[in-house]
């Protein structure tokens, strides 16, 4: 691996450092504002009336009832939202308030603001709905067939040729990949072709959406909001709404988990409607069961995988035809899965389909490196199974085939320096490798890549007299970054790290940053501080050259303070920040730093995964016994967070390997809306996750920076799944692996 000497040869005095969390004191005592603890005077409260059924039509809907109880001061319906947009965003729109059809169960038809929760109760009851049932699709599969329902009838599958003319459920067909790949087969001496499904899983962040709206009759308005992307929720909530962007101020609330599940507006817009229609402020919370049904899912897809590989284990060719279900609304998450199914690879013919399907339930959201981990599932046991027929290690074999730098990636580029192979080999040599295990046991690994993102990113540092630095942040701090970002701010001036104080920005502070999803945070704002700080440094030599009556060509910057050089000057002693800020206000005023960028060159990344499983071959039940992570961070600010992201990702893989699912009836309608029948895993069903941080710099940031919040979650499905078969002596193909369809497999293969 060769690694550009300006990163390996770079000294850090705080970065890599495991310093304490800016908002740790708050949290643990509970001082932290989330969505909900917002208020202001005179708030309503807004409760959502929503669809019983999985489709229907609306033939009326009466709120006059509800209109004239007192205490209502204002109800919502389709009618009050006109079309102010096109396109994607009328779908937003559409999802977040029903037109002349409910789309799936939870789908919301009429919202009222009351001036409590009682009277928005009474008001819900008192509105009037006359459906029309229509035929409902809830399965990917059935949803792909000839004569099923349609759920929309104003899409026409884009990605083949020719144009059709009759709608579909297929909403779009991507097709990814290069070579040959039927003489790729041919020259296979083993071919693997299996089919796979996984289910839909929510990301089970433990705050639901909640947010207070404020409209004036000036068409002002504010909003506070748990949220991913304040900035991405002003922009949509002003093109919903028509109103100006720059009249409405969006400030995000400390967050309680996310997961790109917060990443789009669900109920915001409708408090703003309320709020400008009753000229109060309207406070809006999602139920446990609302956050279910109506906020956006993971997709549920099905996947069919065919290697090739000669008996030396060169994998002469891939394909995956992988079918992911977006909801009831167009998405791009099919488009993902054949994009990053092969992308760990180094294959010279290669092919991935990836479908889009409408089905009726919610809209799919993101949840932490979407498509990728469903994909991940299918062609990493499958390689397992080419491993076992050519009777190859399994690390072996990826190893042997694994992407390198000079790699043409199967959906495209060529790669830079990557980490998949040094994960490998870190893998193979791990402790875990070599553990014995014991009956009913199996140990299985996979490996997992993502893209990253960069994106749009603006940041400003602010010296205060005495020495002490405002960092003011756009990107909502998710998992730990106002931490990494003072670190990578007070690394830059020279300063300690509690010197600096990290802010995020309401919109109107700022100016536009993108979504914090991507894993692009730590990447873009990073990038962003290092700019900021290097042009506050760059003034700071102007203030001293100023003092010093020198020219600034011989001010120099080192550890944290101005330095004359040059002989003559050898009688000037160093001006620290502290003493060229207590200046300022003789040399030129308020010293800040400014940057705004588009953070470009993420750099991608890669995990290797190991975990042992038990498995009880009478009840079909699983424990997980270790669970191991290793992945490339580029270069790791933090160290406890880095973990955390690791382990958190692996956390909710293993819940999605092992027991969560969305469960539909026949009627289209979802079974399990809570947190008891919808079951995320608790301390008892986790191991300790052990870790392992591997350091290839990323080339494109100052730093060496990748992002690391979604990798983690890519590999679990497919190493828990190599376990689990491994274990019980059957091939897994569907994901949960829940006991009785655990069970189920055993009882097949013995028959």
């Amino acid at each position: 691996m060769t690694h550009d000497q300006s990163f390996t040869n770079q000294k850090f005095k705080l970065v890599g450092s495991r310093v304490n969390r800016p908002d740790g004191v708050d949290k643990v005592t509970g001082r932290a504002k989330y969505g909900a603890d917002a208020s202001a005077p005179g708030q309503l409260v807004a409760l959502f009336l929503r669809s019983p059924h999985a489709h229907a039509k609306i033939k009326k809907l009466d709120t006059s009832k509800a209109e004239k109880l007192a205490g209502v001061k204002a109800v919502i319906t389709s009618a009050d939202l006109p079309d102010h947009t096109a396109g994607a965003q009328l779908d937003v729109l559409e999802n977040c308030m029903a037109r002349d059809r409910v789309l799936y169960d939870g789908h919301a038809v009429a919202a009222v603001a009351a001036i409590d929760k009682e009277t928005a109760k009474k008001a819900l009851k008192l509105i009037k709905v006359s459906y029309g049932k229509l035929p409902h699709v809830t399965d990917v599969d059935e949803a792909m067939r000839p004569g099923a329902p349609l759920v929309r009838e104003d899409i026409f599958t884009r990605g083949v040729d020719p144009k059709p003319t009759e709608p579909s459920n297929v909403c779009k067909v991507s097709t990814f990949g290069h070579g040959d790949i039927e003489a790729g087969f041919d020259e296979a001496d083993v071919i693997i072709e299996k089919s796979f499904k996984t289910e839909q899983t929510h990301q089970g962040y433990i705050e639901p959406h909640a947010c207070l709206a404020s409209v004036g009759p000036d068409g002002n308005g504010e909003l506070w909001v748990t949220t991913q992307g304040h900035y991405t929720y002003r922009t949509v909530c002003a093109a919903l709404l028509g109103m100006d962007m720059a009249k409405l101020k969006v400030t995000s609330s400390e967050i309680g988990g996310g997961f790109g599940g917060k990443t789009h507006v669900w109920i915001e817009p409708i408090a703003l409607a309320l709020s400008r229609k009753a000229n109060r402020p309207v406070k809006a919370v999602m139920t446990r069961d609302e956050v279910f049904k109506a906020s956006g899912p993971t997709c549920s897809t099905s996947m069919d995988i065919k290697i090739g590989a000669k008996k030396d284990g060169t994998i002469t060719a891939g394909s995956a035809h992988i079918r992911y279900q977006d909801g009831a609304f167009r998405g791009q998450w099919g488009q993902l899965g054949a994009m990053t199914a092969f992308a760990c690879y180094d294959l010279k013919n290669v092919q991935s389909v990836g479908y889009d399907v409408l089905v009726n339930r919610p809209k799919v959201a993101a949840y932490r490196a979407p498509s990728a981990p469903m994909a991940a599932f299918g062609v990493e046991s499958t390689m397992d199974l080419v491993a076992e027929a050519i009777e190859m290690d399994p690390v072996t074999l990826r190893i042997k085939n694994a992407a390198k730098e000079g790699t043409r990636a199967s959906y495209g580029p060529t790669y830079g320096p990557i980490g998949i192979g040094p994960t490998l080999e870190a893998a193979k040599n791990h402790p875990h490798m070599r553990a014995k295990l014991k009956k009913n046991q199996g140990r299985g690994m996979a490996c997992g890549f993502w893209f990253n993102f960069g994106g749009q990113t603006c940041t400003d540092i602010n010296i205060s007299a005495d020495g002490t630095v405002n960092l003011t942040l756009g990107t909502v701090d998710v998992g730990g970054s106002r931490a990494s970002m003072s670190l990578i701010c007070a690394e830059e001036l020279g300063i300690p790290y509690d010197q600096v104080k990290a802010n995020i920005a309401d919109t109107s502070s700022l100016g536009h940053n993108d979504t914090t999803e991507g894993s692009r945070g730590t990447f873009s704002s990073g990038m962003a501080t290092i700019f900021a700080a290097r042009e506050a440094i760059e003034e700071m030599k102007e203030r001293a050259a100023q003092t010093w009556d020198i020219p600034v060509e011989e001010v120099e910057w080192v550890e944290g303070e101005a330095r004359a050089i040059g002989q003559k000057n050898d009688n000037l002693p160093p001006l620290t920040l502290k003493d060229i800020a207590a200046r300022a206000a003789a040399t030129g005023g308020p010293i800040a730093g400014h940057n705004e960028v588009v953070a470009d060159g993420a750099g991608v990344s890669f995990a290797s995964h190991i975990c042992d499983v038990e498995v009880d071959p009478e009840t079909g039940g699983t424990r997980i016994i270790r669970y191991t992570v290793i992945q490339d961070a580029g270069k790791a600010i933090n160290p406890d967070y880095v973990e955390g992201q690791f382990q958190g990702g692996a956390a909710q893989g293993i819940g999605w390997a092992l027991n969560e699912e969305y469960i539909y009836g026949d009627d289209g309608r979802l079974q399990n809306a809570g947190f008891l029948d919808y079951r995320i895993p608790v301390c008892s069903d986790l191991p300790f996750i052990d870790t392992e941080i591997l350091e290839i710099p990323n080339p494109n940031h100052p730093y060496g920076i990748r992002g690391v919040g979604e990798t983690s979650i890519v590999p679990p499905l497919a190493a828990i799944g190599n376990a689990v078969s491994n274990a019980a002596g059957v091939r897994m193909t569907h994901v949960p692996m829940s006991p009785p369809r655990i069970l189920k497999a055993i009882e097949e293969a013995e028959a």
